[in-house]
């Protein structure tokens, strides 16, 4: 039987952080689970698109924007079930078992459990030992499994003829995670961790940009435009 897990990865001048995602997925690749791996890249201008060669990975490009990038990405992907990911997350030592079990179980949609990581370097999952970053990730969380909105930094893995049923990612400059979960309720919390950097967190402040992506979703929900949201995200970083 083929393996049925197809992963799709966006990317945008990703070199420093998609070996640690890739080399997170090696044992994916090793159990049978992971059927191919699709990068979707904008035009990066560093080496991620030579990294992806190296690794024999297939490639996509195309204008950058996340939500066009995955649903490009998405659209030439072939397995029973699509796996979305951050080109900074990396899902922790274990991960294949619980998406085995998941994709058995004949269940639907699942995100990851956040938790943030210190360092770029593949194998340092060290957290931040403060209280803001606990209580960041706790929220993102609660968030998922009350309201079922994960964001697209906790990962997410959908069956293939849900995805199409959805009709996928909106190319839109921003929510489009959001988007896509919306359609997708039920979103079950999977307990295994995927870990993302602290590093925009930590340069922002931790409580800013969690109060800015708060009034961006509200926004968004109130009816406000994804490209007026985007110029107003680009605005403020």
């Amino acid at each position: 039987m083929r393996a049925p897990v197809s992963v799709v990865i966006p990317t945008l001048n990703a070199r420093e952080a998609l070996p640690g995602c890739l080399a997170a997925l090696q044992e994916g690749l090793d159990a049978g689970l992971i059927r191919e791996i699709i990068v979707s890249d904008g035009r990066s201008c560093d080496e991620t698109l030579d990294i992806v060669a190296a690794a024999g990975i297939t490639a996509v490009t195309g204008p950058p924007g996340r939500g066009g990038q995955l649903k490009r990405g998405g659209s030439q992907a072939r397995g029973s079930w699509l796996l979305f990911l951050h080109a900074d997350s990396w899902l922790a030592a274990g991960w294949t078992q619980e998406v085995l079990d998941h994709i058995g179980a004949h269940q639907g949609p699942a995100a990851f459990s956040l938790a943030f990581r210190q360092s770029t370097t593949w194998g340092t999952t060290a957290e931040p030992s403060g209280l803001r970053a606990k209580i960041v990730a706790g929220w993102a969380n609660l968030r998922s499994r009350k309201f079922g909105l994960p964001y697209g930094d906790q990962g997410l893995l959908v069956p293939h003829p849900l995805y199409r049923e959805v009709e996928g990612y909106d190319d839109i400059p921003l929510m489009e995670d959001v988007a896509i979960a919306r359609r997708l309720k039920p979103i079950r919390l999977l307990d295994t961790r995927i870990f993302t950097s602290e590093d925009k967190y930590s340069r922002e402040g931790w409580f800013r940009r969690g109060a800015k992506n708060l009034t961006l979703l509200m926004r968004y929900f109130l009816g406000a435009s994804p490209d007026i949201l985007a110029e107003a995200y680009n605005r403020r970083r």
